[in-house]
């Protein structure tokens, strides 16, 4: 994820733009003009759609983003490009269309729940000359980025010349081209890196029943052979993605709530796009792909996903390294107020933690009880000496951190060099602030921050101190 996280790639989205409208409201009674539901508007809203969720999800993973597409001489065209410079995409390469009608779907959202769509647009073949002069633009070019992305939503945009001219470009200057195809005839991104369909697409594609993992490798094979792919991948919903080279390999869905799918293709292909660029293999493209759609699913609507919500989610999950867990001041303070946006309730507790013992997880445990996320500071290997002598710690902090990390009642640990944790309890200003059970009729440090303070007994016998005892005792 550090990798990821440092990695800016210069990505190409070529395909069908379209502006997501949203009306939100809510539905208490049924017209009495016609036996449909009556929708109280109280908000509307309007997101980058089609070729722009993926432009999106790639600009919020942290991509430099330019687009190729064709949109119409109208208002809706206007106040796309205006959406897309907002938020600093290259929009040199949109070509205005007179007499086409810039794609805008409308949705009507009750309690949640979608209940209405309607589309204005335009669907019919971009003309030739279009064609002709994204082609010549785009030869000057190519090489300028580390990856392209065919996003066919079938609105006439990504032709079957338009796609060989840019696969061909592309190949040239060995650039990746990734697609997500739309349609029955797949040949016309022959010689793309890899296609992103799901399973109804390639079973129409293929004309194979995918039913079993027999009939799931056929349809890989033949996509692969067919399209003359580098990589063949079908995307399986709840079951996943899988992927064949020279075998096939599945990777699991880690989706734990779904609320709606809209756009979840879009987050796969740019999440395998940005992790290929910044030099992930196939299989860590997938898993990394995976995580980002287990989180847009859990949204409503057309919807993105940061590297810091994934790291976040994955941690959730218990997938993620204990490395992942091991946080900055600075990292902390951006979880804790992500979390609170959410509405989970935040504990804290610090210590030691020298030698790890199970009164030391008990304790944490019960600590975890107190709310969704527990945090622990961790006394660096200065602080530990200055507060229990110079033969200790045992252990050096990086060891004693990971331990802890490892830990399923611990979310995050934050190092701090000082004695007391003064400050960072007074940056994340905990919900709940825990303490042992000797801290009774005590001040407290940073109490005046914390929501409330609960105080947890120790387990009897169990201590960092009687086990150095009783090993110093065993070999004296």
């Amino acid at each position: 994820m550090n990798v990821l996280k440092s990695f800016k790639p210069n990505i190409l989205v070529v395909g069908d733009l379209m502006i997501d409208h949203y009306l939100w409201g809510s539905c208490e009674r049924i017209s009495p003009e016609a036996p449909v539901q009556v929708v109280d508007i109280s908000k509307e809203t309007t997101v980058l759609g089609g070729a722009g969720n993926v432009i999106n999800n790639l600009n919020v993973l942290g991509a430099h983003v330019s687009v190729c597409s064709v949109i119409g001489d109208d208002n809706n065209g206007v106040e796309l490009i205006s959406m897309l410079e907002n938020i600093g995409v290259d929009t040199r390469n949109i070509m205005i269309q007179t007499k086409r009608k810039t794609s805008k779907k409308s949705r009507v959202i009750a309690v949640s729940q979608q209940v209405l769509r309607y589309d204005n647009e335009s669907k019919n073949n971009i003309l030739d000359t279009s064609v002709t002069e994204i082609l010549k633009s785009l030869s000057r070019d190519i090489s300028a980025y580390d990856m392209v992305i065919l996003s066919d939503y079938g609105k006439g945009v990504l032709t079957d010349v338009l796609c060989q001219g840019i696969i061909a470009l592309a190949k040239k200057d060995n650039v990746k081209v990734l697609v997500d195809p739309k349609g029955t005839d797949f040949t016309k991104y022959k010689g793309a890196y890899l296609l992103t369909p799901n399973k109804k697409e390639a079973m129409l594609a293929t004309n194979i029943n995918i039913n079993s993992e027999e009939t799931l490798r056929e349809a890989l094979v033949k996509l692969k052979q067919e399209c003359d792919l580098g990589i063949s991948l079908i995307t399986l919903s709840e079951d996943g993605i899988a992927t064949y080279d020279k075998e096939v390999k599945i990777f699991p869905t880690v989706a734990k709530e779904v609320f709606d799918v809209t756009g979840a293709g879009d987050t796969v292909i740019a999440s395998i796009a940005f992790a290929l660029s910044a030099g992930k293999n196939i299989e860590q493209a997938a898993a990394f792909a995976n995580l980002a759609a287990g989180v847009v699913v859990g949204k409503i609507g057309s919807a993105t996903v940061s590297l810091a919500e994934i790291e976040e989610y994955e941690a959730s999950l218990h997938k993620s390294t204990s490395d992942a867990h091991i946080k900055s001041f600075e990292d902390i303070e951006t979880i804790v107020d992500r979390c609170r946006n959410s509405g989970k309730k935040v504990v804290f507790t610090n210590g030691c933690f020298d030698i790890l013992h199970v009164g030391h997880v008990k304790y944490l445990q019960i600590a975890k009880s107190f709310g969704d996320i527990l945090i622990v500071g961790l006394n660096s290997d200065e602080s530990v000496t200055r507060l229990k002598g110079p033969t200790r710690p045992v252990n050096i902090a990086e060891d004693r951190a990971y331990l802890l990390a490892a830990l399923e009642a611990v979310d995050y640990v934050v190092p701090f060099v000082e004695d007391t944790p003064y400050e960072l309890i007074k940056m994340i200003k905990p919900d709940v602030l825990v303490k042992g059970g000797d801290y009774e009729g005590k001040d407290v440090v940073g109490t005046e921050f914390a929501g409330e303070l609960k105080l947890v007994d120790f387990v009897d016998g169990k201590s960092t101190t009687r086990t150095i005892e009783k090993i110093q005792g065993q070999f004296c």
